[in-house]
């Protein structure tokens, strides 16, 4: 019998969310590989998410990643105030409690009004690709062995991360009916983000004074595809098809994996971008406060000089939904009202 390509990692609310065991593509027969690119699709039509497992990222890197953004958290907040996020054409840097709110909201002053209300319960940090013309990381390496060690492993980790949004968009080539290779052209300067992020602990009563209160608000990624590292705390929920927000338990060993806003324009809406929001854990704790929260995101955009359109297959039919983009100009416009 072949090797099953995808179980469920998660069904509620007529929300389905494949777990798909991504060793298939890496490794199997072009059957198999066909099968994961048919999972993957399916995943992104139906629930814009999918689970992946023996996915080639790992474990120790991935403990190694979290390790040290702990430590960059703990740091003093003047420190981290040093390298702090400044535009978002450079989109890269710290951003402390309260600065950035994400929201399914397009509006400037609405957004405003809602950070002011209740502003999302976490810091971050962007890193993104090291040789962007004059738009330079910001790293404490100059401060102490720490930072040295710091950018050294989130270096290492947003090169391996970049393979991997390869890899994982040849599987949606392939999925889509287009060459396997289709997006190679789209990815290969790795005009990404790696996001860094911690919600830290605060007494339950916060959540339960606020009944809107959360630790990151309702919205959808703005690239392509988007990796999530989540650790055992707990807190992301995705929306279903009946409009009620469902748990997306973490698993170990898993990265998920959810389409963006760019990639549903890009397949002309036959791929769905899904909303999602972080709130405090499920878990009950004898304490009275939530626990810390930490996750690591890399968010995948298409190389910025390219112009984004409608997928070949995706609009003869009904014809094209959307003109045109830059990648670039559509994220920096996205970017320009959440901060």
């Amino acid at each position: 019998m072949a090797p099953l390509a995808a179980t469920v990692a998660v069904s509620e609310d007529s929300l389905f969310i494949p777990l798909i065991d991504f060793s298939l593509f890496l490794h199997g027969s072009d059957d198999d590989k066909l099968a994961v690119a048919k999972s993957m699709t399916d995943g992104f039509k139906d629930a814009g998410f999918v689970y992946l497992k023996n996915h080639g990222v790992p474990y120790d890197v991935v403990d190694r990643v979290f390790s040290e953004s702990a430590k960059f958290f703990a740091r003093p907040q003047e420190q981290k105030d040093s390298i702090s996020w400044t535009t978002p054409e450079s989109n890269r840097g710290y951003t402390g409690h309260g600065r950035e709110k994400v929201a399914n909201l397009d509006d400037r002053s609405a957004i405003d009004a809602l950070r002011a209300a209740v502003p999302d319960l976490k810091e971050s940090l962007e890193i993104g690709r090291e040789d962007e013309p004059g738009l330079p990381n910001h790293w404490l390496d100059k401060s102490d062995k720490e930072g040295e060690v710091f950018k050294k492993v989130m270096q290492e980790f947003f090169e391996i991360c970049k393979d991997m949004h390869t890899v994982v968009m040849r599987s949606i080539g392939l999925g889509m009916g287009l060459e396997e290779s289709f997006f190679d052209q789209y990815t290969d300067a790795g005009d990404n983000t790696l996001r860094l992020l911690h919600y830290p602990s605060v007494p339950k009563d916060v959540f339960l004074k606020n009944k809107d209160q959360v630790r990151a608000g309702d919205h959808s990624d703005y690239g392509s595809i988007t990796f999530l590292f989540q650790d055992e705390c707990g807190g992301l929920q995705v929306l279903s098809p009946k409009g009620t927000f469902v748990n997306a338990v973490p698993i170990p060993g898993t990265i998920v994996v959810n389409a963006g806003d760019l990639l549903a324009r890009w397949s002309n809406d036959a791929i769905r971008s899904t909303r999602h929001r972080v709130v405090e854990p499920t878990a009950p704790s004898e304490s009275g406060v939530c626990p810390a929260r930490y996750s690591v995101a890399y968010f995948c955009n298409p190389n910025f000089d390219k112009v984004i359109d409608a997928l070949p297959g995706t609009f003869e039919k009904e014809g094209k939904k959307y003109p045109g983009v830059n990648s670039k100009d559509y994220l920096v416009q996205r970017l320009a009202a959440t901060y």
